[in-house]
């Protein structure tokens, strides 16, 4: 018998799901450089440069890893979140069918490249009834 909650269905846990979105947020909130030759001191800048997308970006580099230490499962429930948060299909079910047809080894850079990941995602979940503030107010 199928169970009519389809956040049984995901093999990820909320809070590997909470990690990926608030790494996706940051990432998407950085700005392309403003003043890359910049030798001030980041206090005397008061340290925005951090926004500022760079060639070794350490919060592109975070995402990167955090998607890539994901199992294939888990890597395809969030494509399946992002295109249901999305609005690219009706149900998860069908998103995480139509995932499965993904290249395994272009999931972490599809999920980077998209804009909004986060959002995405965290749309996705709450459609399957799943709240990641009680998971935000436990983390703080």
């Amino acid at each position: 018998m199928e169970s009519n909650d389809a956040s049984d269905q995901l093999t990820i846990s909320p809070e590997t799901a909470f990690y990926v979105i608030v790494k996706a947020r940051e990432f998407d909130e950085q700005v392309e450089p403003t003043d890359p030759d910049s030798g001030s001191n980041p206090s005397d800048d008061r340290e925005v440069d951090v926004l500022e997308e760079e060639g070794d970006d350490p919060v592109e580099q975070e995402l990167e890893a955090a998607l890539s230490g994901l199992n294939i499962d888990e890597q395809l429930d969030l494509i399946a979140l992002m295109w249901l948060g999305r609005g690219d299909f009706a149900s998860f079910a069908e998103a995480r069918a139509q995932a499965e047809d993904m290249p395994v080894k272009h999931i972490p850079s599809y999920l980077i490249g998209t804009p909004k990941l986060g959002d995405f995602i965290e749309e996705g979940l709450a459609q399957l009834g799943v709240s990641l503030e009680d998971y935000e107010v436990n983390r703080l």
